[in-house]
């Protein structure tokens, strides 16, 4: 039994003319494109601005889409992780923000307390936050967006084997870091 990719079939209505089903897209895919690149920018207005580039890149350009090679998701979330590289690229050598800016961001959580709702998984996300963004990357996308390591792969541009790897070093990663913090205890 094969399933259906809706975010393909709305961007095939959406190249067809239907301009609702773009906003499906948008509803579907805008939390969890923006929590996917906050991991990697570190900053969430940033993630804001990043998501919203990568939905007007796909308006502006339609770009072709292949259901074959990868699932829609997949497909965007590369589109979005090469905007927040091009950005980090970009912005390498900028100043830090002043610190006032920075407590500010330090506190937008609504969205994250929203999409995650239950307090261990704002936990769990807090000691992800602390792993190198690679590490964040893998997990976020094996265990909060449910893909699987072809369609990782994919997206980070890695092979399947390093992805393999790199899940297997971060999940022991945050293992460590949960027993340190007392979420977890070891032998569980």
């Amino acid at each position: 039994m094969t399933t259906v990719d809706r975010g393909a079939e709305c961007y095939a209505r959406f190249l067809a003319g239907d301009n609702d089903a773009f906003e499906g897209i948008v509803r579907e895919y805008k939390n969890p494109l923006m929590l996917f690149l906050n991991g990697i920018v570190g900053n969430i207005h940033t993630a804001e601005d990043l998501t919203e580039d990568t939905f007007v890149r796909i308006v502006v350009r339609r770009p072709a889409y292949q259901a074959g090679k990868a699932s829609f998701k997949t497909w965007l979330f590369t589109i979005g992780r090469n905007l927040a590289r091009s950005y980090l690229r970009k912005h390498r050598n900028q100043a830090p923000l002043p610190e006032d800016e920075a407590l500010e961001q330090a506190d937008v959580r609504s969205i994250e307390e929203e999409y995650l709702r239950k307090e261990e998984y704002i936990r769990l996300h807090e000691a992800m936050d602390s792993l190198p963004p690679d590490y964040r990357q893998v997990l976020y996308l094996s265990y909060f967006e449910e893909l699987n390591t072809k369609e990782i792969s994919g997206i980070m541009k890695k092979r399947t084997g390093q992805v393999t790897n790199l899940l297997y070093r971060a999940k022991a990663s945050l293992k460590r870091i949960l027993v340190e913090r007392g979420i977890f205890r070891e032998g569980l």
